[in-house]
C-alpha cells in the first residue's frame, strides 16, 4: 500500500524545514509528500519547496486545505501532519503493517510534547488515553486512514474548528483506529505562547463546548481570541 502525506500550512517559515527533513527517508521509500499553504505571507512555500514532491495553494482553514491535499495525493493511504510535528520514525512501515495486520482503516499515534514544563506529561497522558477510550483522535496525534474510507465518510468536514474530532466521529462508526504506541513528537509552542494551565482549560472547554452542540464558528473565534 502506498502513502502520502498532507501537510497543511499557514506561515510556517521558521520551522517547516524540520519537519520536511524528517520525512526525507520516508521520501526515499517512495511516500509523496505534500504541503498544502492557505496563503502565507512569510516564505513558507519557499523553503518547504526542495523538501516535497508538491506544493499547492488552497483558502486558508485545515479542513479545506487538508482535503485540497488528498485530492491531488496519490497514495492508497492519507497521513495528515500538521507543520509544527515530528513522526517517529519508520512512520510509513508502522502505518502500512499495523493495518494490514490488524485489518483497520484508520488510525493515529500517541503524543509526546516538545516541552519541559510538568504539566505538559499530563496533557500528552491524557490526550494519548482519552483517545484510546473515545476511539476520538486529534490532528496533533498524526489521523491516518485509507482513500476508500476518507471519502466514503465525506472527507473533513468543511468547519473552522474541530473538524478533527468531526472526522473521528465518523470514521469510528466504520470501526476501531489503530492506536499505535510509537510517539509523534508535537511542539510545545501553543502552551508556551498561552501558558500551559490556560491552554489546557480553553482546549478542554472548546472541545466540552463543542460536545455540546456549539457552533465551530462561535468556538474558533474563541479560540483566536486567545492567541497571545
Amino acid at each position: 500500500m502506498s502513502l502520502s502525506i498532507i501537510i497543511p500550512c499557514l506561515d510556517e517559515a521558521e520551522s517547516i524545514a524540520d519537519t520536511l527533513k524528517a520525512l526525507q527517508p520516508l521520501r526515499k521509500r517512495g511516500t509523496e509528500v505534500i504541503l498544502v499553504d492557505g496563503g502565507s505571507s512569510d516564505d513558507t512555500t519557499a523553503r518547504a519547496q526542495p523538501w516535497v514532491d508538491r506544493v499547492l495553494t488552497a483558502p486558508r482553514g485545515r479542513a479545506l486545505q487538508m482535503n485540497a491535499g488528498a485530492a491531488h495525493a496519490r497514495g492508497e493511504i492519507l497521513l495528515f501532519l500538521h507543520a509544527d510535528c515530528i513522526l517517529p520514525d519508520a512512520a510509513d512501515g508502522l502505518i502500512i503493517d499495523g493495518l494490514l495486520r490488524l485489518h483497520r482503516n484508520w488510525g493515529r499515534f500517541d503524543v509526546q510534547i516538545a516541552g519541559r514544563h510538568p504539566l505538559l506529561r499530563v496533557v500528552e497522558a491524557l490526550m494519548n488515553a482519552r483517545s484510546r477510550a473515545t476511539s476520538i483522535a486529534t490532528g496533533d496525534q498524526g489521523i491516518f486512514v485509507t482513500r476508500s474510507l476518507f471519502e466514503a465518510t465525506g472527507c473533513f468536514p468543511e468547519i473552522a474548528l474541530m473538524e478533527d474530532i468531526e472526522l473521528s466521529r465518523r470514521l469510528k462508526r466504520y470501526g476501531d483506529p489503530l492506536c499505535l504506541p510509537h510517539r509523534i513528537t508535537v511542539s510545545a509552542r501553543r502552551w508556551e505562547k498561552r501558558g500551559v494551565l490556560r491552554t489546557i482549560l480553553l482546549m478542554w472547554g472548546l472541545r466540552f463546548g463543542y460536545w455540546l452542540g456549539a457552533d465551530p464558528d462561535k468556538l474558533a473565534l474563541r479560540y483566536a481570541a486567545h492567541k497571545p
